[in-house]
């Protein structure tokens, strides 16, 4: 498993356990524990920790676009595995380094996590609300790729 899937799957622990009691805890000592458990010799920890701290500091802002796009699918009643995965792959879908983490990596990332930990429909819900919020933003990947094309108009397609 690549580093950075399996930091999320971390992050996608201690989230889970975080909202478990009640957002009670602190983050970093959970995940902590959970790297010591789950990935003992894993080295990416700021890794982790920069998803956790992102989600917790914008978790108002994350639910509220969640509620907006599964109206159907009350926050409070989502999965909990679920509402984490979405929770992680917005957070890297709008507030990551672009750079870093493309936009359909952070969505491809988020269905993987909800495949790996969720329940048999969990893929196609985490892809459905995130397809849903990355064409709201205007499709961010395909703009990047037609900025590169206009730049090297030599080269063929």
């Amino acid at each position: 498993m690549a580093a950075r899937q399996l930091g999320r799957g971390i992050a996608l622990q201690s989230l889970y356990e975080w909202d478990f009691y009640g957002r009670e805890g602190n983050l970093e000592t959970i995940v902590d524990r959970d790297l010591e458990e789950f990935a003992p010799g894993f080295n990416e920890r700021d890794f982790v920790l920069k998803i956790l701290h992102g989600v917790s500091s914008k978790i108002k802002e994350l639910d509220e676009i969640i509620t907006v796009s599964a109206p159907e699918w009350p926050i409070e009643k989502l999965p909990m595995v679920d509402r984490n995965v979405l929770r992680i792959g917005l957070f890297e879908l709008l507030y990551a380094d672009r750079n870093e983490v493309p936009p359909r990596v952070a969505i491809n990332e988020a269905i993987e996590l909800a495949k790996n930990y969720g329940g048999i429909n969990s893929g196609k819900f985490i892809n459905g609300v995130l397809g849903t919020v990355y064409r709201e933003i205007g499709e961010p990947d395909k703009k990047t790729a037609k900025l590169l094309k206009e730049e090297k108009p030599n080269e063929p397609s």
